[in-house]
């Protein structure tokens, strides 16, 4: 009688990666990720923001063909979904998938395009974390963008981390780059910027939830300006999309 091998628990398979490339540079770890049984089935998740481009190109370079997912939620600004389609292009990424809020929900929670006054938390559920946990099903790992100079919780990051509830890996590749050295990246390389970084926007999300910042303020001011908000929230426990203000949780 044949035997599947045994695969082992996600805590341990997560231990295991970051002991075997505890030494090696973020291409390395994509390269050995993108490859790696023990990692699995994996996708990149992009916001196509600021500086984002630093770790599409290094997907570009190890397999262009890595499926990555974008989150339209439909209230983006034009300069973003622009942006998108023409990194992709450059960067030659074959499988960019553009992921929408389910039309359902739309159309019974936000017909008039308003929640986000009423009730941002529930139009970031909607139109961000939900869709998200529907296109990560079937992906055994996925890649951010999340480094430990960002602070908070993130500040003794590995490479690999178990994603509690889910069974998923997050891969973290750029965990010990600089801020200047993910823009010294972007110039080395000749990467293109988002336009609105250069109009005063160096954080970047929806249209309505994003203002100008300006000089001396903290990057992410103008994201939910005015309300008692920090972040969209993009979590998930026992499985399930939930909710959770973590600052600085952008995938990339």
């Amino acid at each position: 009688m044949r035997h599947e091998p045994r695969i082992a628990p996600v805590a341990d398979r997560v231990a295991d990666l970051n002991r075997r490339y505890a030494h090696h540079a973020a291409i390395d770890v994509l390269r050995h990720a993108l490859k790696d049984p023990a990692v699995g089935r994996t996708a990149m998740v992009s916001s196509f923001g600021s500086e984002s481009v630093a770790l599409l190109h290094l997907v570009a370079v190890v397999n262009p063909s890595t499926p990555v997912l974008f989150l339209d939620t439909e209230m983006l600004f034009p300069e973003t979904l622009d942006y998108q389609r023409d990194v992709a292009l450059k960067l030659g990424l074959t499988d960019v998938r553009v992921i929408h809020p389910d039309p359902a929900d739309v159309a019974r929670l936000d017909p008039d395009g308003l929640l986000n006054r009423t009730d941002p938390d529930a139009c970031c559920n909607m139109r961000k974390t939900a869709p998200l946990a529907r296109a990560l099903d079937g992906f055994d790992a996925w890649i951010t963008g999340r480094k430990r100079f960002q602070g908070g919780s993130r500040a003794s990051l590995e490479f690999f981390e178990e994603e509690a509830g889910t069974g998923r890996i997050k891969v973290n590749p750029l965990v010990h780059w600089e801020r200047d050295g993910v823009r010294d990246y972007m110039v080395n390389n000749r990467l293109p910027r988002h336009p609105l970084v250069s109009r005063g926007y160096p954080s970047i999300g929806c249209a309505p939830c994003t203002s100008r910042v300006a000089e001396g303020e903290d990057q992410r001011a103008g994201r939910w300006r005015g309300q008692d908000k920090e972040e969209c929230g993009i979590h998930f426990v026992n499985g399930k999309a939930v909710r959770r203000p973590i600052a600085g949780e952008d995938a990339a």
